[in-house]
């Protein structure tokens, strides 16, 4: 394993699908699920993300804590079994940061992000998967914008697509949602990559380190269940700055 943080180590099974060939079996995925202050909602996820059908397709779920300090913690002990590895931190050193120890340790084919707000559905794992399956892609995305959802506040709304109009200028890209939690990448399409970001700007950062190595993000519409401030939301229009900032800069720095 790579001591160096965000960057995956070889892997040891290769990704290789062309037309509707399938990889060679078992293929493994990994979920990395960042957790902060979910007590609420984290068994429930851990329930969907255990009982989803990948049919063939392994599944590796870690969990990384960070810093909870609501009770989260101890859900999470009474729920890790075999097919859960976790993470404790001490203290909350933001969702980057999480995302971050947990691709470090991931030893799937492929990794997907899963937040734990239940916002995301992960029966649209299928969705997501489908495209490397069949050739097409090496990164896919879930957009938010072009399948089911229900409404979420129009700030965060105009504050998603602003970004991700500004991802296409700086990328020449067409992404409709790049913020998306729903990121997967092959292993190889990961190898290479130091994510440095620690907060909310992770999102930009990876996104604009792919698209610089040339790869093309393919996109799949899937639904999604935007919660209330009330509800436990943590992301704000502050977090948009330093996002903002973060596309700018890796445009032209690793």
């Amino acid at each position: 394993m790579t001591d160096e943080p965000g960057v995956l180590p070889e892997a040891a099974r290769e990704v290789q699908c062309s037309g509707n060939e399938r990889a060679r079996s078992p293929m493994k995925l990994t979920i990395v699920m960042p957790v902060f202050n979910e007590k609420t909602t984290i068994k429930e996820i851990l329930r969907q993300v255990r009982t989803v059908d990948l049919g063939d397709i392994d599944k590796e779920i870690i969990v990384v804590d960070d810093g909870s300090t609501d009770g989260t913690t101890d859900i999470i002990k009474l729920e890790a079994d075999s097919s859960i590895r976790v993470i404790t931190r001490k203290q909350n050193q933001g969702k980057g940061a999480a995302v971050r120890a947990g691709i470090a340790e991931a030893q799937g084919d492929l990794v997907i992000i899963q937040d734990a707000d239940l916002e995301y559905d992960p029966e649209d794992y299928k969705k997501l998967i489908d495209p490397v399956l069949k050739g097409k892609a090496k990164v896919v995305y879930g957009s938010r914008f072009t399948g089911e959802r229900r409404n979420m506040f129009f700030w965060h709304y105009a504050g998603n697509r602003f970004l991700s109009l500004l991802t296409n200028i700086l990328y020449n890209t067409t992404l409709s949602d790049m913020e998306t939690c729903y990121k997967l990448f092959t292993r190889e399409s990961l190898e290479g990559i130091t994510i440095k970001s620690n907060k909310f700007d992770f999102e930009p950062e990876i996104t604009a380190k792919i698209l610089r190595r040339g790869i093309r993000i393919y996109e799949v519409p899937i639904s999604y269940t935007g919660r209330e401030m009330h509800e436990g939301k943590k992301i704000s229009w502050r977090d948009g700055i330093p996002a903002l900032w973060a596309l700018v800069k890796y445009r032209f720095v690793s």
